[in-house]
Parts: C-alpha cells; structure tokens; sequence
C-alpha cells in the first residue's frame, strides 16, 4: 500500500451503509408515491409575480385582496427580503393574469413595485414535465452503456444503482419538504447525476486496477484499498465543492437557493454512494478477479511452447 495512505475498514460497515441507503431509498420513492413533487411554474403552468412593497406587507390582507379580485387560489409567500413578495397562479390560462394581480393590488391601496412577471401555459408545463423525466431515464441509460464499455458489466449496473440512489434521495428530501421543484432543480439532477458518475468512475478504475495486481483474490481487501487510495482525491473533490455551494445557499438569493440545495444534497451522497453503493452493489454481483483480467490473444496461446 501507498505511504501515507489511510487504512481504514470502509467494509466493515457495509452492512450498517446498505440499510441506511435501502432505508433512505425506500422513504424517498414513498414520498414520491404519495405525496409528491411540488411541481413548480416551469412544469405546471401559470402565472408568477414578484413584487417590491414599500413597507413589509401582511400577507393575509394580500391574499384576501386578490381572492376579492377572482384569484381564490393564488399563492402569496414572502420572498427574500421582508418587503418581497412572490405570487403564484397555478394553471391559470390568461397570460396578462400577472399585470391583473398588480393593478388589484395597486387599487386595493398596497405601494409596490413590478419586480417580474412570468406565464407558462399549462401545454407548455406538461411538455417540460415529460421532456425532463424522459431526460433523467436517457441520462441514465447512457451512462450505464458507457460504464459497460469503458469497465466491465458489472460495474455499470453499480454505477446505475448508485445514481438512482443519489437521485431518488434529493427528490425524496424535496417532496419531504414540500420544496419547489423546477428546471433550476431538474438542472441540479443532472449535475449530480455527472458529479457522483465523476466520483464512481475514479473509485471503480483503481478497483479494477487492484484487481488485476495485487496478488489476492479477497475482493473485500481489493475494495478497502482501492477507496482509501482514491479517499484523498474525494474528499478534496467534494469539500472544494460544498464550499462553493455553502456559499452560494447562503448568498445567491431565493431564485438559486433549491438549485444550490439540491446539488449541496447530491454532492454530499453522491460522495457517500462513490464508497459505498458501489462497492456493496460489485461485492453482490461477486465481482472478481477473472471478470477483469485481460483475454489473451489467440496468437499469444499459440506462441507457447
């Protein structure tokens, strides 16, 4: 073993890890049954209005306002700063339904200013919704082709597995939430998709180099060495990255701020899943040394006397 490598038992508690993640996974795909994403404007369709008042408004008194001015079901929520207030109108057909909400506002006597206003046709929003789950299935499926080819079989089926994992527990955490879920988050998915696929296939090449040179046939000793030789490079690689998105949670504003968590949570399991998932989904396939052993050629078999 490399000095200065640690040499610590990762497998020791791979039965511990496998129950927290099937825990973990089974909870996640459970919310999701039941009670949900939180689709937001990008996929349901409807209006959005961001407004600026001059003083710190009581949201009640605007919710009745506009439930007088015919919007019953809009939803009014503080947006950042205090005097922010951010209006949604789900499937809501009429395109100018924003300017309508900021004149009732304007003639029910509130002093504010149109920061923005957005409308997407519930057409449009159904269309991105199936677009965007067809995007994650095809994500998927090319990076297992691409691990089948680059390693070996078995190795693409952990990889999958572990980014399934990975993705099944962000959405879990935002329907457990109640969080909004829209193309900023969709693009969050993917990157993480990218990120924990980067983390699984540096862990998965030095596997497959340890199984072909050590002189051992204990896949569980192959494994512990290869996470702890690539631990360095991990942990250097997700730390440098959860500062920037710490950093970006904290002072990038309410429009960035589920996009920042969803890939904080990814980054953070993703790391998780890279030593863990992998490694346990490979150890069930019983991975081996044969499995990736270059074939010699024909020639080569000839050639011996």
């Amino acid at each position: 073993m490399r000095i200065g490598t640690p040499s610590i038992d990762f497998m020791a508690g791979r039965q511990i890890s496998s129950t927290l993640s099937l825990i973990f996974v089974i909870c996640s795909i459970a919310l999701l049954a039941f009670d949900g994403l939180s689709f937001g404007l990008d996929f349901t369709g409807g209006s959005l209005v961001e407004l600026e008042f001059a003083s710190e408004p009581a949201l009640e008194k605007v919710r009745e306002t506009l439930g007088n001015a015919g919007f019953k079901d809009a939803v009014v929520q503080a947006f950042g700063a205090p005097t922010d207030v951010v209006i949604r109108i789900a499937q809501d057909d009429a395109p100018k339904a924003g300017d309508q909400i900021f004149a009732a506002l304007q003639s029910a006597g509130f002093e504010a200013q149109l920061l923005r206003s957005e409308f997407v046709g519930s057409v449009v929003g159904e269309e991105l919704r199936e677009q965007g789950g067809l995007g994650l299935l095809l994500a998927l499926g090319i990076v297992m082709f691409y691990v089948a080819f680059r390693f070996q079989f078995k190795f693409s089926v952990g990889a999958v597995v572990a980014l399934v994992h990975d993705v099944l527990i962000v959405l879990g955490v935002f329907a457990l939430f109640d969080l909004d879920f829209d193309l900023t988050v969709l693009a969050a998915v993917l990157a993480v998709i990218g990120y924990s696929l980067n983390d699984s296939i540096v862990v998965s090449d030095r596997i497959r180099e340890n199984f072909r040179i050590m002189r051992t046939s204990d896949p569980l000793k192959v494994m512990n060495d290869s996470i702890n030789q690539t631990l360095s490079r991990t942990l250097a690689t997700s730390t440098t990255t959860l500062l920037v998105l710490f950093a970006i949670l904290v002072l990038g504003g309410e429009l960035i701020h589920n996009f920042a968590l969803a890939l904080t949570i990814g980054v953070a399991v993703g790391t998780y899943s890279s030593i863990y998932v992998v490694t346990i989904v490979l150890l069930m396939l019983k991975i081996s040394r044969e499995d990736l052993l270059i074939p010699e050629k024909e020639d080569d078999i000839d050639d011996r006397p």
